[in-house]
């Protein structure tokens, strides 16, 4: 099968964003499923499937509270407006602010979440 061409490719946008609690969140799954969970109910399954919304495992960093979700570029600012909506993660009260944007993975991962 021939790969797509790159402006056939869906472009992606990494928003870095930052649990606020009293407690450490420990399980990456509930951070994961309040942020699906509360874009789903803001946008709907359409709006859900059109953003694309992955939150990577493997970007959270358990010390700083910090993660990484990749979403369609289109639909960051209403990405970011869903997330204003996790106000419990795992029965404790939470919220989500986001810490910055940006094109590249690499770029995203050490400017905002190692440094």
């Amino acid at each position: 099968m021939k790969p797509l061409l790159p402006t056939l490719r869906e472009k992606k946008r990494y928003l870095v964003f930052e649990v606020l609690s009293k407690s450490k969140i420990k399980a990456f799954n509930e951070v994961s499923k309040a942020i699906v969970k509360a874009y789903h109910s803001f946008s709907g399954d359409l709006g859900l499937a059109k953003a694309g919304v992955m939150v990577m495992p493997d970007k959270w960093n358990e010390q700083k509270q910090r993660g990484m979700i990749a979403a369609n570029h289109s639909s960051v600012n209403e990405l970011r407006a869903g997330m204003l909506f996790v106000n419990k993660i795992n029965n404790q009260p939470a919220s989500i602010r986001t810490v910055g944007l940006s094109g590249i993975m690499n770029k995203a991962s050490k400017k905002y979440i190692a440094g």
